[in-house]
């Protein structure tokens, strides 16, 4: 039976919560991001056709670790979270420090934050 579970946690818990799921085997399937009433990132992860979501809403100024040094290709959706939506990501193993894309406006998905 396939199924799928959404966890509401703090944007602080994702370091431990991201560890725990490699420890039990999940692999990452995608990390996403909306700017809905800021942002919302969403984790998601699978093993045996269950699927996980950890999901929080920040402020896109406020910094969250990331988790490549765990699932080590994470670097390329938190590259692009970074640079198109403007989410202060820390620690990422590959950076492009926002030349992922070639884009003419800075974090295009959260325009706002060029403006303040």
């Amino acid at each position: 039976m396939d199924q799928q579970t959404l966890q509401i946690i703090l944007p602080q818990e994702l370091l431990a919560q991201t560890l725990q799921m490699k420890q039990d085997g999940y692999r990452l399937v995608a990390i996403t991001c909306t700017n809905k009433n800021g942002m919302e990132l969403t984790y998601t992860f699978d093993k045996d056709y269950r699927i996980v979501h950890l999901r929080f809403t920040i402020d896109a100024s406020q910094e969250i670790e990331s988790i490549s040094s765990f699932y080590s290709f994470a670097f390329l959706y938190e590259n692009e979270i970074k640079e198109l939506f403007g989410v202060a990501i820390k620690n990422i193993s590959v950076d492009f420090n926002n030349h992922l894309y070639k884009i003419s406006v800075p974090t295009p998905f959260n325009l706002k934050k060029e403006n303040e």
